[in-house]
C-alpha cells in the first residue's frame, strides 16, 4: 500500500508583501474618504440653507450673542424679581448701553466738527510739506493732480456713487430688521431656553436624543463662555486704547476707541487695522511723531492680549492654537466677509469642543465635567 507524503503547507498567517500588505490600509484609507465626502456634501448644503436665508442665519447668531451676554444679568435679577422682569431688565440694559454710547460719540464728534476740521487741514498741509522736502522732494504739482483726479472721479461716477448709498440705506434697513429680530429671539432664549432646548432634544429617539442633549449642552457653554471672554478682552483693549489717545490728544478718541472695541471681536487682525486707521488720523492731525507712537501700540496691545488676556479670560472656552484661529479668520472672511470673519472662530470652537466631548467618557461614567449643565445635583 502506497504512502502519500505531505505535500509542502502552504502558510496560513497574514502576508507581508507589499502589494497585499496594501489593501487594507487602502480599504481603510477609502472607508475615510467616503465619510469625508458625505460630510463635505452634508456641510455644504448646510452652509448653502444659511447662506439662503442668511437675514434669519446671523438674526439667530447675534440672538445667541446677546443672551450668552445678558444671560448671567438676567438670572442674578431673576432671583429677586420673576422671569419675564428680569429679562425685560436684562434686555433694557443691552440696549440702552449702546445707544447711549452711540449718542455720545455723536455729541462727540458734533462739538468738535470745526476744530477737527481745522486740525485735519493743517496736519495735510504738514503732510504734504514733508513729501515736499527732503529724502523724497516729491513735485508740489502731485498733490494738484491728485485732488483734481478725485474731484473728477467724484463728477464722473456720481450716479453710481448715489446709488452705492442707496443701497447702503437699504442695507442699514435690512440690518434694522435682523437687529429687531435678533431681540425679539433673544426674549424666548433669556426666557425658556432650556425648556426649548430640551422640547427639541425631545422629538428625537431617546439615545440619539441623549447625545444630542449632551453635545449641545457642551457647544452652549463653549459659545458663551467665548463670547463673555472676546468681550472682556474687547472691552480691555478699547480702555487701553481709549486712554492711550485721550493722553495723546488725538481728535476722535472716542470714536476711535468704539472702533477698537468691535475691530476686537475678529481675532487677530480687527484690533490691528483699527489702530492703523487711529495711526492715519494722528498722523493727519498730530504729525508723524505721534502716529508712530500710535503704531507702537499695536505691540504692546497685542502682546497684553496674547500673553495675558487669552490665557486668563478665554482658555477655558478656547483651546485652538493661533495658527488655527489665523486660518479661521482668513477662511470666513473668504467665504462670508467681516460676518464670516467674526464668525469663525466661535464656530471652529464649538464644534471642537462637541468633538472633544464626545471622545471623552460617556454621560454618568466620567467625571463631572462630562455631566451636562442642568442636570447636576
Amino acid at each position: 500500500m502506497a504512502v502519500r507524503r505531505p505535500g509542502p503547507r502552504r502558510p496560513t498567517g497574514p502576508a507581508t508583501g507589499p502589494a497585499t500588505a496594501a489593501g487594507p490600509v487602502l480599504r481603510r484609507l477609502s472607508d475615510y474618504a467616503w465619510r469625508l465626502l458625505v460630510v463635505a456634501v452634508a456641510a455644504y448644503l448646510v452652509l448653502t440653507v444659511l447662506g439662503r436665508f442668511h437675514l434669519i442665519t446671523l438674526a439667530a447668531f447675534l440672538g445667541l450673542v446677546i443672551t450668552s451676554v445678558v444671560r448671567p444679568l438676567v438670572d442674578l435679577v431673576g432671583r429677586a424679581v420673576p422671569r419675564p422682569f428680569a429679562v425685560l431688565i436684562g434686555l433694557a440694559v443691552a440696549i440702552l448701553v449702546p445707544a447711549g454710547l452711540l449718542a455720545l460719540i455723536g455729541e462727540t464728534v458734533a462739538a468738535d466738527v470745526d476744530r477737527l476740521s481745522r486740525e485735519f487741514q493743517g496736519g495735510l498741509d504738514r503732510l504734504e510739506q514733508a513729501l515736499e522736502g527732503a529724502p523724497l522732494r516729491l513735485d508740489p504739482s502731485t498733490f494738484d493732480d491728485i485732488q483734481r483726479k478725485v474731484a473728477d472721479f467724484v463728477s464722473e461716477h456720481r450716479s453710481t456713487l448715489i446709488s452705492t448709498a442707496v443701497s447702503g440705506a437699504g442695507r442699514l434697513v435690512e440690518l434694522g430688521t435682523g437687529a429687531a429680530l435678533a431681540v425679539f429671539l433673544s426674549v424666548f432664549f433669556l426666557h425658556s431656553g432650556d425648556r426649548m432646548w430640551q422640547w427639541s432634544a425631545a422629538q428625537f429617539p431617546a439615545a440619539a436624543g441623549e447625545h444630542l442633549d449632551r453635545g449641545g449642552r457642551v457647544a452652549w457653554r463653549t459659545f458663551a463662555g467665548y463670547t463673555r471672554g472676546i468681550f472682556v478682552v474687547a472691552a480691555t483693549n478699547a480702555v487701553m486704547v481709549g486712554i492711550a489717545l485721550y493722553f495723546l490728544d488725538v481728535p476722535l478718541a472716542l470714536p476711535l476707541t468704539v472702533l477698537e472695541f468691535f475691530a476686537s471681536f475678529v481675532p487677530l487682525v480687527g484690533s490691528p487695522v483699527a489702530m492703523l486707521v487711529a495711526s492715519v488720523v494722528a498722523l493727519a492731525a498730530r504729525g508723524p511723531v505721534i502716529a508712530i507712537v500710535v503704531l507702537l501700540l499695536i505691540v504692546v496691545i497685542g502682546q497684553i492680549e496674547g500673553h495675558l488676556l487669552h490665557p486668563l479670560v478665554m482658555s477655558r472656552a478656547v483651546s485652538l492654537h493661533p495658527v488655527v484661529v489665523a486660518v479661521s479668520v482668513l477662511v470666513g472672511s473668504i467665504a462670508a466677509g467681516v460676518i464670516g470673519a467674526v464668525v469663525a472662530v466661535p464656530l471652529v470652537s464649538v464644534l471642537w469642543a462637541v468633538h472633544a466631548d464626545r471622545r471623552g467618557p460617556a454621560p454618568g461614567t466620567g467625571a463631572a465635567a462630562s455631566v451636562p449643565e442642568g442636570r447636576r445635583r
